[in-house]
């Protein structure tokens, strides 16, 4: 019989069909990559850490960056937007009181036992100075009625990890240099000698406090509790800053880092609100920037890592991951080519060179030159660290970001200063 090769092929063809009817395929499962949403700003959302934990950890980042304002009122309303939130310590009272985070579970945290005192006691050392306002340990533990405080429990509302002093920043080329702890004062910022290089940060939980510290080191206004202003004192203390407004005394605020190296590098301020990389990015650029150490004391900030309250399941352990993972020691020695510290020191140590940690940590002179995050070199040898030490930074403390009681009321003034 014959048998054409259409009618082969057919009978080839039913003849896999028939097989396959007896014995299935195989199924070839594809792990899906986990993906962790995480909501902050520029200060710590930055490309080389986010390459370095999906590396380290295998799962996929999606960091979204913003100001400071925009990405607290995102949180605050959109918990469903995000997997973890980075900012600072001003932002937990509203996060928590709207609900947007839930409590982190320290049994969970590998490195717990580590975190140093600054947060869960608000002091460095024994001898340090508290600081007005939110320090942190009064924000951080969950108490059984779920209100924050500093009794300590297993539940936290956030991890503590990134955290420095800020103060102002100044270009040495147009006012002397004075002395730190001594003669450097926040009353420079108010100083006529500056009137129209001066440039504040645009942040009412910030700035504000900057403000109000020139204002009382210059002896125009003094204040109960500089972490706590009430009303009155926010109409006096808006009266003077408004006068210095309108005559042409502010160069203008800046809501970015960049932005802030912008206006110092055109010579358009010569002193300023400034947050650390600004000062090493300035220095790397040949400005001789100094970062005061006000004889009043720092303004102080502590990064708080948030869990949304949406956070469920696998992503929820991805979270944990990523919060020990800051805590792991790189993370750490990165930010600290930044200036900044992290509540774990100890753990990175070893992957700083013994230059980096005599200059970061404890205020020796630079052995070495030094470089920044970007590569740069920020450090020249023989350089000693504006301020000095950890320990001596943080035991000179006037007064934390705060959202205050009277929050609201300050925003409102504060959007009234600046179109003034």
């Amino acid at each position: 019989m014959k048998v054409s090769r259409r009618q082969l092929l057919a009978a080839s063809v039913g003849s896999v069909l028939s097989a396959g009817s007896l014995r299935a395929a195989p199924t070839i499962h594809v792990k899906k990559r986990r993906v962790l949403r995480v909501l902050g700003t520029h200060v710590t959302l930055q490309e080389t850490l986010r390459k370095q934990a999906e590396a380290d950890l295998g799962i996929e980042l999606q960091f979204q960056p913003g100001g400071s304002g925009a990405v607290l009122y995102q949180a605050s309303t959109r918990p469903e937007s995000f997997d973890l939130y980075e900012q600072w310590s001003n932002s937990i009272r509203v996060l928590w009181r709207s609900n947007a985070i839930q409590a982190i579970d320290t049994q969970r945290i590998r490195h717990w036992d580590e975190i140093n005192g600054l947060t869960k006691e608000g002091r460095v050392t024994p001898a340090a100075k508290l600081g007005a306002g939110d320090s942190p340990e009064k924000l951080l533990f969950v108490q059984p009625d779920e209100s924050l405080g500093s009794n300590a429990s297993n539940r936290v509302s956030f991890l503590p990890y990134v955290h420095n002093v800020d103060s102002f920043g100044y270009d040495s080329a147009a006012i002397p240099r004075g002395k730190p702890y001594e003669t450097e004062s926040w009353s420079w910022l108010l100083d006529d000698a500056h009137a129209g290089k001066v440039a504040i940060v645009n942040e009412p939980t910030i700035g504000l406090f900057d403000l109000a510290l020139a204002a009382q080191s210059k002896g125009l206004i003094q204040f109960d509790d500089i972490g706590n202003l009430s009303r009155k004192e926010l109409d006096a203390l808006f009266s003077i800053l408004l006068k210095f407004r309108q005559a042409g005394h502010f160069r203008g605020v800046w809501n970015s880092v960049p932005q802030s190296v912008k206006l110092m590098s055109s010579g358009e301020s010569t002193i300023q609100s400034m947050f650390s990389p600004a000062v090493f990015d300035l220095r790397s650029r040949g400005i001789d920037c100094v970062y005061a150490s006000p004889k009043e004391g720092y303004r102080a900030w502590h990064g708080v890592m948030c869990m949304s309250s949406k956070t469920q399941g696998d992503t929820q352990d991805t979270a944990y991951e990523y919060m020990n993972w800051w805590l792991s020691g790189w993370p750490g020695a990165f930010i600290a080519k930044q200036g900044y510290y992290i509540s774990n020191p100890q753990r990175s140590r070893p992957h700083l060179t013994q230059a980096e940690w005599d200059y970061w940590y404890l205020g020796k002179p630079a052995s070495e030159d030094l470089k920044g995050t970007g590569g740069t070199t920020v450090v020249r040898q023989g350089q000693v660290r504006d301020g000095g030490s950890y320990e001596r930074r943080f035991s000179n403390i006037a007064v934390w970001n705060t959202v205050m009681p009277t929050y609201e009321y300050s925003l409102q003034r504060w959007n009234e200063f600046l179109s003034g």
